[in-house]
């Protein structure tokens, strides 16, 4: 049986990308969300959720590259006085393995997350990190176990088979590809551990920021078995943080396809059945 779950990342990041969520909810074929509590437009995508009651809501956590809830003199080891992450992914997982300091003040802070999402009183769908950093094994330990005492049930795999790439359109593998998908296997192990779900399949790694209306059209008629998860960075338009962020990345183009009759038919084509995380509990 095919299954698919088609989400969208960074929701409280901007007013675009709620906007682009909201519509893409609406109007094609998005049913889950997840959450960046400390995103500058936090506030608006909790109003924008409330009054969809049906868009399914989850945790975005931030490790890396964006902000944190606790204030920077409550986490001196992992923000500067501005509160953000830094960007150096190779530093950061060396801090968080090595430096039990840097751990203790990691868990603060993944904690103070799960209790600033509790506090909009959505339901906790699922979780995932901001650029999947819960592969890192500190980081997706800290994620489960406390996520769990928060009522967590489902955590995103990102493992992003080749063979529907290769038949949707062009991809050249990568050593850096193919050392994630071996990373994966560790998550997947610590999430059934703690009695979670987990999907089977992850879509939007290797065309991140580049889901177009023809790519996903095509990757939707050439899905595998099993659950997918294809996730996408809507927004309407792009502002100076969406610009300087992710310069290169189409979001309007993303959004489009959210809501693409051919998005639509190539899942028919592939008879694959549409669901969310809580269909899986």
């Amino acid at each position: 049986m095919k299954r698919a779950i088609i989400s969208a990342d960074d929701f409280g990041l901007s007013a675009e990308v709620n906007e682009a969520i909201e519509i893409a909810h609406r109007d094609g074929l998005l049913s889950t969300a997840s959450l960046m509590v400390a995103g500058p437009a936090f506030d608006d995508a909790v109003e924008r959720a409330r009054r969809l009651p049906d868009l399914r809501v989850g945790l975005h956590l931030v490790a890396i590259e964006g902000p944190a809830t606790l204030p920077p003199a409550d986490i001196p080891l992992l923000v500067a006085q501005d509160g953000q992450f830094p960007s150096d992914q190779l530093r950061l997982g060396v801090e968080y393995f090595f430096r039990p300091s840097v751990r203790r003040e990691l868990a603060a802070e993944i904690a103070a997350q799960f209790e600033a999402f509790r506090s909009t009183g959505l339901r906790l769908d699922h979780a995932n990190a901001h650029k999947h950093m819960h592969l890192h094994p500190t980081v997706g330990a800290l994620l489960i176990e406390i996520g769990k005492k928060f009522g967590l049930q489902a955590v995103r795999v990102p493992l992003e088979p080749l063979e529907p790439l290769y038949a949707a359109g062009i991809y050249t593998d990568t050593l850096g590809d193919a050392a994630l998908r071996r990373w994966t296997a560790l998550l997947r192990h610590q999430a059934r551990e703690a009695g979670m779900i987990t999907n089977d399949w992850c879509f939007g790694l290797a065309w991140s920021g580049h889901m177009t209306p023809s790519r996903v059209a095509a990757l939707a008629a050439h899905l595998p078995e099993g659950v997918s998860e294809i996730y996408f960075h809507p927004a309407t338009s792009k502002n100076a943080l969406i610009s300087r962020l992710m310069p290169d990345y189409e979001h309007e183009a993303e959004l489009a396809a959210l809501c693409s009759p051919g998005f639509r038919a190539g899942l028919a084509h592939s008879c694959t059945r549409l669901i969310g995380w809580n269909d899986l509990y």
